[in-house]
């Protein structure tokens, strides 16, 4: 059906403050999973409804007006007060729940994100599972920018004071060498310095944090690549091309290449992070409460104990909080 013009909807409210948070039709489109045109519709349709134009749509990017920037900030508690009263409904009865929108980053795409999911879907039996997967920064721009419920990412620092955060797992970071190359009854980091280091991109957190680390213990390692794939960086550690440091959650997603590889503690001061679930604060109530309590024995059953199993120094070094 479509919505009458004059008539003020939900979904214009959606489209419009997608609209004014990407500054651009085509990316709202894309967040929305709508048609660049259906964006339009509905941006004019609201237009007509308020009776003032809140977008100058032909500049590069798209522009607020003062209408809109004050339908912006009404339109921010309009959808607060909906997700709150969604949340309302679907706790008295979590089978009323039809929508979840969950973003996680990739490094539980193979072995949490689905047991996850199927433990919910027998929960919630109408509800439209709606996944995003992607770095920890990324996702907490979405959840900023209200295009996921819930997210599953490394704490990034200065969490906001509009989320809730329920910490799940913490692990510290370890060295990955080629096979044999190191020997762990001498000075591990002299050995370290007379190869490359293969680091992680510096585009993400986690490889902004292990610079940053480095830099504050004055420890300069030369390094020739710099990748943003698990896969690619063990795979040239594995080749003998150089050395990594990464998180035990990164070796398993390239358990491949196990087998080419050795796993040491860091030979300096340890360097962890913390994998929580945030949400917006006051919206879903007890939702994401009960979501981290379902994810924890699942990244007990799935990553903590196998971690811990292949590598046992790492007891104590990654855990379920």
């Amino acid at each position: 059906m479509v919505d009458s013009p004059g008539r003020i909807t939900l979904w214009g409210i959606e489209v419009f403050m997608a609209a004014a948070d990407e500054r651009s039709i085509s990316a709202a489109a894309r967040r929305l999973g709508a048609s660049p045109s259906t964006v339009s519709q509905q941006l004019t349709n609201l237009e007509t409804a308020v009776g003032a134009t809140l977008l100058q749509r032909n500049s590069r990017p798209v522009r607020l007006t003062r209408a809109g920037e004050i339908m912006h900030r009404r339109a921010q508690a309009i959808l607060n007060e909906a997700a709150q009263a969604r949340a309302e409904l679907a706790m008295s009865d979590l089978a009323m729940l039809t929508r979840f929108r969950l973003g996680m980053i990739e490094d539980f795409e193979a072995d949490v994100t689905p047991k996850l999911l199927t433990h919910m879907a027998g929960e919630l039996k109408s509800c439209q599972f709606l996944l995003e997967t992607g770095p920890s920064h990324s996702l907490y721009d979405l959840l900023d920018a209200r295009a996921l419920d819930v997210i599953v990412a490394a704490e990034v620092g200065g969490e906001a004071d509009w989320v809730e955060v329920h910490p799940l797992m913490r692990e510290s970071f370890v060295v990955a060498t080629p096979k044999g190359m190191i020997n762990p009854e001498k000075d591990v980091l002299r050995q370290l310095k007379r190869a490359p280091m293969v680091q992680y991109t510096q585009r993400h957190y986690m490889g902004r944090l292990v610079t940053s680390h480095l830099a504050r213990q004055n420890i300069s390692l030369p390094h020739r690549f710099e990748l943003d794939s698990y896969h690619a960086i063990l795979a040239m550690v594995g080749q003998g091309s150089g050395w990594t440091i990464l998180t035990p959650l990164a070796l398993m997603r390239a358990r491949r290449f196990a087998d080419q590889i050795d796993v040491l503690p860091l030979p300096f001061e340890p360097l962890s992070r913390t994998i929580s679930l945030t949400a917006r604060k006051g919206i879903l109530q007890d939702m994401p409460a009960q979501v981290a309590a379902t994810l924890k024995p699942i990244l007990e059953a799935s990553i903590v104990t196998p971690a811990i199993a292949r590598h046992p120094f790492l007891q104590g070094e990654i855990k379920v909080l």
